[in-house]
């Protein structure tokens, strides 16, 4: 990759671009999978301004990634209950720029970030029907189950849940 990638902490400030982000990427990624009335509930859900912020009041740290200053991918995480458990909340990379290394820079990121030597497990779920689990698997996670969770308006995530030892 020879352009300049930077990764950095999102903060309120950024909640427009991430929605931004969601909007130019989730559609795109989802559209096999998901009905569009399922997406759209989803991405209400998820990423709307209110949404967001909730999400960083409960401590989900947001990262941006920029490709010469343009913001081109997102991620979060978070501690989770369990003692020394992570949890990879979303990882989402521009369709023009997947391939390029962005999502691997943005884990290998995460991975540095958290606490040594408390943090032992990195945890994610992933749609049993999204091909994102290969790019998952490459980067060492292993599917330790699978779930089913009830959203609201009668629609479910069915996921696989991964784990990768750090």
């Amino acid at each position: 990759m020879n352009d300049e990638l930077i990764i950095r902490t999102a903060d309120i400030d950024d909640i427009a671009t991430i929605g931004f982000l969601a909007q130019q990427i989730w559609p795109g990624t989802y559209q096999e999978i998901l009905t569009p009335a399922q997406l759209e509930y989803m991405m209400d859900l998820i990423y709307s301004p209110d949404s967001l912020q909730q999400q960083m009041r409960n401590k989900h740290q947001f990262l941006i990634a920029e490709l010469d200053e343009e913001p081109i991918g997102f991620a979060s995480y978070s501690e989770l209950e369990e003692p020394g458990i992570y949890k990879l909340q979303k990882l989402y990379v521009h369709p023009k720029t997947q391939g390029k290394g962005i999502g691997k820079a943005l884990v290998d990121f995460i991975i540095e970030q958290l606490p040594r030597p408390d943090a032992s497990i990195l945890r994610l779920n992933v749609n049993r029907y999204n091909k994102a689990r290969q790019f998952y698997e490459k980067m060492g996670f292993v599917v330790t189950k699978e779930e089913d969770i009830d959203i609201g308006n009668q629609y479910y995530m069915n996921d696989y849940v991964m784990e990768k030892a750090i």
